[in-house]
């Protein structure tokens, strides 16, 4: 079930309540980020740790929702094929600079792709906006295959990042383990794996950014739950019941972002 329609205006006329507190960082600044020092740190080590739980994905089909596209640009080397989805809330670039644009505008409640399609799900720079959590976590499910796993890397509640607005996880509702989990197993959703990430401060200070490899590995080590973010692997329960009937539903067509 969705929030109620009341919630929604309350989130909206009074944005000092952080706990309620929901944004879609732009796209555009998205790009700026990870275009800047830091940002081009954080895909470094944030893609690192994707790799590590997904360190083969030869001739599989992957989805990313969310601002992936820093993150599958290695996947497209070895997957089957590639797709950026990315929230209408949020705006959606062109992606890949070097070829057909494999972005997609989307309702993150309706997936622009078919049932049971997709071999991994990488969800990342979306849970902590979404405005409709439990719409999208079960599109998700609709399109993994049976065997598919779902990555969802999320700000973590306990992390430094989460308390610094001039970075993109410190948008949005950071999550705890515990919170992914629970969500997980809700959206019909089995839990393998909770890890940690991005141990650095959020400074752009050289000396510290230079550093980043010696902070992954002395969190990794000693402060393993306090990580910027914390990702969650998870697999597809298959027994468990679709939703929604596939003959009731009622599906919009999306079109690629097109590069002008």
């Amino acid at each position: 079930m969705d929030w109620p329609g009341n919630n929604h205006r309350l989130v909206r006329l009074r944005p000092v309540m952080l706990n309620w507190f929901i944004m879609w960082t732009d796209a555009v600044d998205l790009r700026n980020y990870y275009a800047s020092p830091i940002g081009a740190v954080t895909e470094r080590l944030v893609g690192q740790h994707i790799r590590s739980v997904w360190p083969d994905c030869t001739g599989m089909r992957m989805l990313g929702l969310g601002y992936p596209a820093p993150y599958l640009d290695g996947f497209r080397r070895q997957a089957k094929s590639v797709i950026a989805a990315m929230p209408a809330s949020q705006g959606v670039l062109h992606w890949p600079e070097d070829g057909p644009g494999l972005t997609y505008l989307t309702d993150e409640a309706e997936l622009p792709v078919e049932d049971l399609s997709q071999d991994r799900v990488l969800l990342i720079h979306a849970l902590e906006c979404a405005e409709q959590v439990r719409p999208m976590m079960r599109e998700i499910w609709r399109v993994l295959s049976g065997g598919g796993r779902l990555l969802i890397v999320v700000p973590n509640r306990r992390g430094l990042w989460a308390r610094f607005e001039r970075t993109p996880f410190g948008q949005g509702r950071p999550y705890s383990a515990g919170q992914i989990n629970r969500l997980l197993r809700d959206a019909m959703f089995a839990p393998l794996a909770t890890r940690g990430a991005l141990y650095l401060p959020p400074a752009r200070s050289r000396m510290v950014l230079s550093s980043a490899r010696a902070w992954e590995n002395v969190g990794h080590r000693l402060f393993n739950s306090f990580g910027g973010v914390i990702s969650v692997e998870a697999e597809k329960q298959i027994y468990a019941p679709t939703p929604t009937p596939a003959a009731a539903r009622t599906r919009r067509a999306y079109a690629a972002a097109i590069k002008s």
